[in-house]
């Protein structure tokens, strides 16, 4: 690895880590750079994954007061959302990787239009979403959604986020602020499960340089992204994670 390849993994890094403090998704940064600096795509995801992970901790620290009195919903949520993320983390090494390069560019497309229309389907979600205590159907649709979207966030992740805030906002009476501070708990610990899983079963398919380079980006980016990140306009940031996400598609279709 160069030192200019070096320093772009870090700049991923850092803009992941920032661009998950006010949208989410930045696996849609941080891996169609890998991509593009030539490492296969399951590596390349592996990679991704145990570096991303260290952004967890800024983002948990960061929602220690709106987790007040969301530990019930927690204890229901998280158990399955590690157990998904353990059968994600297990599809993605036991299937095929040319499975896995065949299905990331439909996965990247779907997570660049949750990242365009996330905030106008939870808005609309909003306007819908169920009022009282969780009960009957509407926990059992969100524990089952909350499985899916563990497998899914260990399958691949980016905007494994959206895909949660969602599925709370329709499910339960928590104000939005609450289910991000949820999110910041659910995601980056599936996130890190699913590492391991990749540690202990692919150790190597592990770039490990690369994971220690994300991994210093991706704090920096934490720790920026919650002092500045919020003044950048979300518009700009999804406009430009789109952009990526069009490059990674076509380098793995037609160029891979």
């Amino acid at each position: 690895m160069s030192p200019l390849e070096a320093v772009l993994i870090v700049l991923a890094g850092l803009a992941a880590g920032t661009i998950n403090t006010v949208v989410g998704s930045g696996t849609l940064i941080t891996f169609p750079t890998l991509l593009f600096l030539g490492f296969p795509p399951v590596a390349a995801n592996i990679s991704n994954s145990l570096g991303l992970s260290a952004s967890g901790v800024t983002a948990t620290r960061g929602s220690q007061e709106e987790l007040r009195g969301t530990g019930p919903l927690l204890r229901q949520m998280l158990p399955l959302q590690l157990v998904g993320a353990v059968v994600g983390a297990l599809l993605l090494l036991v299937l095929p990787p040319e499975a896995f390069r065949r299905v990331v560019p439909v996965l990247i497309v779907i997570a660049a239009l949750l990242v365009v229309f996330g905030a106008r389907i939870n808005r609309w979600i909003g306007a819908h979403h169920v009022e009282g205590p969780l009960v009957g159907g509407h926990r059992i649709a969100l524990l089952v959604g909350t499985f899916a979207a563990g497998v899914y966030g260990g399958y691949f992740g980016a905007a494994q986020g959206v895909l949660l805030m969602g599925l709370m906002s329709a499910l339960t009476a928590l104000p939005l602020v609450r289910l991000n501070a949820i999110k910041n708990v659910l995601a980056p610990a599936s996130n890190f499960l699913a590492a391991l899983v990749f540690v202990a079963l692919a150790w190597d398919q592990v770039r490990w340089l690369v994971a220690l380079l994300l991994a210093i980006g991706a704090l920096g980016g934490g720790w920026l992204g919650a002092r500045i990140g919020r003044r950048l306009s979300p518009a700009v940031l999804r406009s430009f994670i789109v952009l990526v996400s069009i490059v990674a598609v076509v380098k793995l279709v037609w160029f891979s």
